[in-house]
């Protein structure tokens, strides 16, 4: 009887990990699933404000906030009084603005690499590989999650803002440690990503570390993403999404001088907001039957698995 038993734990621990994500998260294995994410929620009020429209009355489903910038107060508040939003950290390790700055969470002394001669974190990723270590970047990640959770923040996931934690090896395995660390998803480039970058099998590492993720993620089509072509160029990439799970970024913002004042991409994250809560964007996910989820579940699942 009992090894009745072993093997019929086996057969169902297999049949388990034969499962999709999509299938996992109690979906049909043919089911198209769309998170969207808006990045950089707390930079700015007028990020904050998208980011809480969206959420209210469009499709974003989660965001990540930049708990070392000023506005971040703001959203976290937001966060803390809806617990059932998706709201994950945008880990930080640049400031990459002319005229609107800032600095680490962690005490100057514990990471003095992050900071370049004007006092901010550099500007740059290259920059970064090149003045500070990966110990840096874990004692850094380590005090941005923690400030968000000992705020309240029900974190949910986390991702790397300008890809700092994720275009070398070395700093993505201090991301994923993170990710195991606090029982985290973490956005994961697609499969195709990784290996035109030639990069180590990391999703097989999240794997073994128990570390979910969504099966597809956009990057190599920002290529082709310009102002002019912000509704054209979603409708394009929604309508032909794989079976599974897919996250897509975006960084919405709301007009006003703020958002013009901090950057020259402001334009084009206006138009992501006017999409991302737009009737067009809701007609066609209704007429595609994609269904549009947040991280929520992501970590949920996970947790149970732990």
């Amino acid at each position: 009887m009992r090894g009745i038993l072993i093997l019929g734990f086996i057969f169902f621990a297999g049949s388990l990990s034969a499962q999709t994500l999509a299938e996992r998260l109690g979906y049909k294995k043919t089911d198209r699933l769309l998170i969207v994410n808006n990045d950089d929620a707390g930079m700015c009020h007028a990020a904050n404000t998208a980011t809480i429209n969206g959420m209210e009355k469009g499709v974003i489903g989660s965001a990540t906030i930049m708990m070392p910038c000023p506005w971040s107060n703001e959203i976290v508040k937001y966060a803390k009084e809806n617990p059932d939003k998706g709201f994950g950290v945008h880990l930080t390790l640049t400031s990459e603005w002319k005229n609107y700055r800032w600095g680490t969470i962690a005490s100057r002394s514990e990471v003095p690499g992050l900071y370049d001669e004007q006092g901010y974190m550099w500007k740059d990723v290259m920059e970064v590989y090149k003045a500070s270590n990966t110990e840096e970047a874990l004692i850094e990640g380590r005090a941005q999650i923690r400030k968000a959770l000992d705020a309240g923040v029900p974190v949910t996931h986390i991702d790397s803002h300008m890809g700092t934690y994720q275009y070398s090896p070395d700093y993505m395995q201090i991301y994923l440690q993170l990710a195991e660390e606090f029982g985290l998803p973490a956005r994961m480039p697609s499969q195709s990503t990784l290996d035109n970058m030639g990069a180590p099998p990391f999703r097989d590492i999240c794997k073994k570390k128990g570390i979910i993720h969504p099966d597809y993620f956009i990057h190599e089509e920002f290529q082709y993403y310009e102002t002019e072509n912000v509704e054209e160029f979603w409708i394009n990439y929604i309508k032909n999404l794989k079976p599974g799970v897919t996250e897509i970024l975006i960084h919405a913002a709301t007009e006003g001088d703020e958002i013009r004042a901090i950057t020259g991409s402001a334009p084009k994250r206006i138009k992501e907001l006017e999409f991302f809560t737009g009737d067009r964007l809701k007609q066609l996910i209704e007429e595609e039957g994609i269904i549009v989820i947040g991280y929520r579940p992501l970590f949920e699942l996970q947790r149970k698995g732990k």
